[in-house]
């Protein structure tokens, strides 16, 4: 089965799929609040990798690089309620109440494992879902309410999040770009995430590193692989997702191209 997604509101979703792993490279507009039915699911991130299953409940924070990979597991499929938590939306709930915590510019994801206030809210909307006509949007937007102010209850830093409302400013291009080259996404949402546009990346990336973006990039990443595959012995099927190449084949290609024996023969 394909991956299914059910939208109960703009804002409010069921993703449910039951075949092989799916893996996706994410940016995320807005925060997500997701909870976890079945499955299981690995989620990489410049400095931190994170493996939630059935009952956790975590938050992904907006504007950050994200690879996503999703599994069915135990017989069961891969199910998820997840809820966006949109700047719009936090606007208006924060102009009428007044934010905690200070503001953080490197949230990392934030795990609520099961929490039953959590759980409480989001399983409430299971039933929602057999509706023909979705969820009015008065009421969706309460629902979304009653998860900002129970998350506010339960973490006295998440304001610093949720109430930042900021994007991102020019930074050091360097750094950012050693820190995240895993990361399979266009050259524009670099250059966005670094506070440059596409011409502008194009340019500091040739003055920084002396070639052009997606030789640097298919480089570090076969280097990571090569690492990783020889040093810590996992399999090239094990990792190739993980450092930016879309599918097995393609990784297996551009490595022995560029090392000229294949990466499973350093499995031997």
């Amino acid at each position: 089965m394909e991956f299914q997604t059910h939208y109960l509101s703009p804002d409010i979703k069921l993703s449910y799929f039951e075949d092989k792993p799916f893996r996706t490279e994410v940016l995320f507009e807005h925060h997500m609040l997701i909870w976890f039915i079945s499955g299981e699911t690995k989620i990489v991130q410049a400095d931190s990798m994170y493996i939630f299953g059935a009952g956790d409940i975590f938050l992904i924070p907006r504007n950050q690089l994200t690879t996503v990979i999703n599994y069915p597991k135990d017989g069961l499929p891969h199910k998820t309620v997840a809820m966006h938590l949109t700047m719009p939306m936090l606007k208006e709930f924060y102009a009428k109440n007044t934010p905690k915590a200070r503001i953080s510019h490197s949230p990392g994801i934030r795990n609520f494992g099961k929490h039953p206030l959590l759980e409480s809210c989001l399983a409430s909307l299971i039933p929602y879902f057999e509706l023909k006509d979705g969820l009015p949007e008065n009421l969706a937007s309460l629902k979304i309410e009653e998860a900002i102010n129970i998350l506010r209850t339960i973490d006295s830093d998440i304001d610093g999040i949720l109430a930042n409302f900021q994007e991102p400013g020019k930074i050091d291009l360097t750094n950012f770009m050693e820190r995240n080259f895993m990361f399979n996404m266009p050259m524009e949402k670099f250059g966005y995430l670094t506070g440059r546009s596409l011409t502008t990346f194009k340019r500091d990336f040739k003055k920084s590193f002396d070639t052009t973006p997606q030789k640097w990039l298919t480089q570090k990443r076969l280097e990571l692989a090569h690492y990783q595959i020889r040093e810590q012995n996992r399999r090239p099927s094990e990792v190739y997702a993980e450092v930016g190449f879309e599918n097995l084949s393609h990784f297996t290609y551009a490595f022995k191209k560029h090392f000229s024996y294949s990466p499973t023969s350093l499995n031997g």
